[in-house]
């Protein structure tokens, strides 16, 4: 099952790359979203405080159903929660385009 998630995450990767760069690069906005995004997912049954079920070791809290990390997931605005409990904001292509506009800086 854990193999089925890595491959997952593997066509993730951009989603996955904004997550970690949206955590180490904080924004009050994407911080304002995650916030919003963890409540939901804190009432979630699919949410593993343990990371039995995470994808990569470690990185717990995650989504029991995708694997993905929650502290990479909630701050990827074009990331979508796969139960549908929360959507993508931006997909990659319009956020940079977004932050293009807008003269954001990391």
């Amino acid at each position: 099952m854990k193999i089925i998630k890595l491959l997952s995450a593997i066509k993730n990767i951009d989603q996955i790359y904004e997550g970690v760069k949206n955590k180490i690069f904080k924004s009050d906005d994407v911080e304002k979203v995650a916030n919003e995004r963890w409540l939901i997912c804190q009432q979630c049954i699919s949410l593993d405080l343990t990371g039995k079920k995470c994808a990569a070791p470690g990185t717990q809290p995650c989504c029991a159903d995708c694997g993905c990390s929650l502290g990479f997931k909630l701050r990827a605005l074009s990331s979508s929660c796969p139960l549908g409990q929360w959507n993508a904001i931006f997909s990659n292509e319009l956020e940079e385009q977004f932050k293009k506009q807008t003269g954001y800086k990391e």
